[in-house]
């Protein structure tokens, strides 16, 4: 990565202002999945041991903007923090103003301080200025360790880096280090897996790895689409018709580089416990729907995937959600898995596959950011890395 990182700048006796991306699963209080934070502890840590004092801020949820509300406070966080550090966690009442700078400047070196809620202000979203320099007030450096808000020119991501000097955590370094593997001077054969529900949301990424890629597998409902395209017979699948022309195209740019589906699993309603059979994707009747890829398709997948030196995966196969529609799904995780390749998993729902699948730990890097790692992959620059000072 040719940006500065934390080990790039001395940070003894100084204050670090570092964004993460906190925003976890919170109810009535209680933390549901702790991941995002144990994800920040390897920066945190190392931040510490330098002799530094530590101000983090983050988001969590998405606030209506017009001050503080109580289910989406960040306490909860400061406390499984000190849990997980083994030490006290101050906490800010507020992210700006004379009361959080005076918390700030009392900090002693080893010290962690987390802000509250950055998002309570509307402004921040907006990449306000007036906001991004009362948050720089905070710190001497600013560290950028939230990967999963990369993709936003926000105060807290993107503007506070006009006002500190800025360099990447380990996570940031980790994310930009692994997404260029399947972006720049790629090792061949390169194979990228997209899926999910909607083409219309994966448009630039197939568009670019057409490029870049050596083949690009289809899956989950966007495929219904391509299909329709090619004008076969949908029944109740979902299909996007106003990116049907779009779809053609692809199809025409892609020639034998995109490959669909050949068989589908099938279900006479949108529910687990539905009547389901296998039938080849130009056999789907009025009143079925397709739900998951099916066994010819997966072996025809793992044919082409056996020989990749490269895998990017974005997007489930199926409706995962379901147990009876999951298999496809599953079955690519298990076969990544099994590959002698460098495997990177963009986050979200292909994140959350890998893990129900039991197989995230064989996986070279599963992604922290779904938006933000698809962006990536769509080849655009994240406005969070490249404000970054440069090495």
């Amino acid at each position: 990565m040719n940006k500065k990182t934390v080990r790039d700048v001395d940070l003894k006796g100084k204050r670090v202002l570092m964004r993460a991306d906190f925003n976890v699963p919170i109810k009535d209080g209680v933390i549901s999945d702790d991941k995002r934070i144990k994800a920040t502890l390897p920066t945190i840590k190392y931040i510490l041991e330098q002799g530094a004092a530590l101000v983090l801020m983050s988001h969590l949820g998405r606030p209506a903007g017009t001050g503080y509300e109580a289910e989406f406070s960040l306490k909860p966080v400061a406390d499984r923090l000190a849990e997980l550090l083994g030490k006290p966690v101050k906490f800010a009442p507020d992210c700006i103003g004379p009361e959080v700078e005076a918390m700030a400047a009392a900090l002693q070196p080893g010290e962690v301080m987390l802000l509250e809620n950055v998002r309570f202000y509307k402004a921040e979203t907006k990449n306000d200025p007036k906001i991004s320099e009362q948050l720089a007030k905070l710190g001497d450096i600013f560290v950028m360790d939230a990967f999963g808000t990369a993709h936003r020119a926000q105060s807290s991501t993107e503007g506070v880096a006009h006002y500190l000097p800025a360099v990447a955590g380990f996570l940031m370094e980790k994310e930009v280090e692994f997404l260029s593997k399947a972006t720049e001077n790629v090792e061949r054969p390169y194979v990228v897996i997209l899926g999910g529900a909607k083409v219309s949301d994966k448009i630039a990424v197939i568009q670019n790895m057409l490029k870049l890629a050596d083949k690009v597998l289809i899956g989950g409902g966007m495929a219904n689409t391509f299909f329709k395209a090619q004008g076969l017979e949908m029944g109740d699948s979902l299909v996007e018709n106003e990116v049907l022309d779009t779809a053609k195209e692809l199809l025409a740019a892609g020639g034998d580089k995109l490959v669909l589906p050949v068989d589908a699993v099938v279900a006479n309603a949108f529910d687990n416990e539905a009547e389901r059979k296998v039938v080849r994707v130009d056999a789907v009747e009025p009143g079925w729907r397709i739900l998951d890829i099916g066994p010819e398709t997966i072996a025809k997948y793992a044919e082409i995937l056996k020989t990749a030196k490269t895998v990017a995966w974005n997007g489930p196969m199926g409706v995962f959600e379901m147990p009876n529609f999951a298999e496809g799904t599953f079955a690519i995780a298990r076969i990544l898995a099994e590959l002698d390749a460098v495997t990177v998993i963009g986050g979200g729902d292909s994140a959350s596959a890998v893990k129900k699948a039991g197989v995230a730990d064989k996986m070279s890097h599963v992604s922290t950011g779904g938006g933000a790692s698809l962006e990536f992959l769509e080849g655009k620059v994240l406005p969070g890395v490249a404000a970054l000072a440069d090495k």
